[in-house]
């Protein structure tokens, strides 16, 4: 038996699976690694800590599942997008902790090239909104404050990578520095229409390009693994990032098919082709990949409309770890089963400012509607309710972009199995959500694209054959109801809105 080993390395833990040529999992392993938070609004992690717990569960599918490194026909990769890792190129030692994508430090930066009139000037060339989310204010920020960066970074001393260059790097010894489309795409300094790094965006930043790594398509060589890891060395053949992987995965290769990936925050992407659609309802237009697809060229650019929601599980992570009201995620379906309705209590998890499409770095959670009869079960339900709310506020802005209605929407990731959210989220939206059998689509799509690269799977119609649906949820409210919801929820974000102190 072959396999490709996918790395799914996540915001709060990494996997590894293993997936053979019907793309189902034959083995999976997970380990969790520290949130690192050293002032509000800041979120860190440690980046030999992200490679350790990698390694380790890489390490560990392959030892569960009796499979040697000969049976391993590709390595793929998908990551966490925007965290900013910069590193000794010498000793392969970071030189301070990674900069999550969730960190809102920077946003007075972003506030000062607003106010310059430099917003459009991103967009256009990034399809990015400007915001402290991306990487480019990550970098600058580490190259100011970490004592002699910028001149050990101009002298070609460190290295700047998103998590799949820094994996990589460690990957194969420090031998390739090199980064796919995808996350490239999610820097703020890679101009989507080129597709290279954009040398005014680079000057805007005071960002020397000899940090930067190589950009190559999603589907190729990135290089062989160190043969002291695996027993031999292994070729890293895919690498995207977590949500356009996810929508590779759930075979949404047609313009206007879209997914939503719910995870610590939430992800929906529609595919629009070969074309960047400028958003005017504040998505981000970005690349989906560079490379196979439908009637495509081996490198060409597919792109995507994206609308990011901050937190999605996180809420749920959060009734758990700071409120104590569950123990563990998977009891909260049942909590907010236990009352009917949330009594019109409204939980806006703004912990991280709101995304798409408020794009506001200085909003903070708000509960809402609190009264004396206000109970556990219904703030778990007002949680499940908002992920689904601003699932829901993003899917509007999409069908207004793209000039059209959306007729499903494909969703995975962790939160997808809760069968109350997807009907809530089905009835708030007004089209059916469809779940397919296999939800691990984010770590899927990366094997996809790299058993494309080697030729384990012949092409984008045998992956297509594979996808196939667990459930369908079909709305249950009618439109007077869904847009009275909807309208009552956009009350509660405007509560929100310009919290923080700047």
């Amino acid at each position: 038996m072959q396999y490709i080993l996918a790395l799914d390395q996540g915001t709060t833990s990494s996997r590894a699976i293993l997936f053979d040529r019907a793309g189902q999992v034959a083995a999976m392993a997970q380990q969790e690694f520290g949130q690192i938070f050293p002032r509000p609004g800041w979120v860190e992690h440690d980046a030999n800590a992200i490679w350790r717990s990698q390694l380790a569960v890489a390490v560990d599918v392959l030892a569960g599942a009796g499979v040697r490194g000969h049976q391993i026909d590709a390595v793929a990769i998908t990551n966490q997008r925007e965290t900013a890792v910069l590193w000794d190129r010498k000793t392969g030692e970071p030189v301070a902790n990674a900069i999550v994508w969730q960190d809102r430090r920077t946003a007075g930066r972003c506030d000062a090239l607003r106010e310059q009139g430099q917003a459009a000037l991103i967009q256009a060339k990034t399809g990015l909104v400007l915001d402290a989310y991306f990487s480019a204010t990550k970098l600058q920020w580490l190259l100011d404050h970490v004592p002699g960066a910028r001149a050990r970074a101009r002298r070609g001393e460190l290295a700047f990578g998103t998590i799949d260059s820094w994996l990589v790097w460690k990957l194969t010894g420090g031998q390739r520095h090199v980064s796919d489309a995808s996350n490239a795409a999610r820097t703020m300094l890679f101009n989507i229409h080129t597709l290279q790094w954009d040398t005014q965006l680079l000057a805007m930043f005071d960002i020397p390009e000899v940090v930067l790594p190589q950009v190559l398509p999603s589907s190729g060589d990135f290089g062989l693994t160190d043969p002291g890891l695996f027993g031999k060395a292994l070729r890293i053949a895919g690498i995207a990032g977590d949500q356009q992987a996810a929508t590779f995965g759930q075979a949404c290769f047609s313009p206007g098919m879209a997914k939503n990936t719910y995870g610590t925050g939430c992800f929906m992407l529609m595919n629009t082709g070969a074309s960047a659609v400028t958003s005017q309802h504040r998505l981000l237009s970005t690349l989906a990949w560079v490379g196979p697809g439908p009637g495509l060229r081996p490198a060409m650019a597919c792109y995507a409309l994206e609308g990011s929601v901050f937190v999605a599980g996180a809420a749920v992570q959060w009734l758990r770890d700071g409120l104590g009201i569950i123990r563990s995620a998977d009891q909260v379906q049942a909590l907010a089963e236990s009352v009917p309705d949330t009594q019109d209590v409204y939980l806006v998890p703004a912990f991280a400012g709101l995304g798409a499409p408020d794009w506001d770095s200085y909003a903070r959670g708000a509960l809402v509607g609190i009264t004396r009869g206000t109970g556990a079960a219904h703030i778990a339900r007002a949680a499940l309710e908002s992920i689904a709310l601003q699932s829901a506020d993003v899917f509007g802005a999409m069908a207004l972009d793209c000039g059209m209605a959306l007729r499903e929407l494909r969703v995975d990731g962790g939160a997808c199995r809760n069968d109350l959210l997807m009907q809530m989220q089905a009835d708030f939206l007004g089209v059916p959500v469809v779940r397919p059998r296999i939800t691990e689509t984010t770590a899927l799509g990366a094997a996809y694209l790299a058993g494309l690269a080697t030729g384990f799977w012949s092409g984008v119609d045998e992956i297509g054959s594979q996808w196939a649906i667990d459930r369908r949820f079909e709305p249950a409210i009618g439109a007077a109801q869904r847009e009275a919801k909807l309208a009552r929820w956009r009350q509660a974000v405007q509560r929100s809105r310009d919290w923080a102190v700047h």
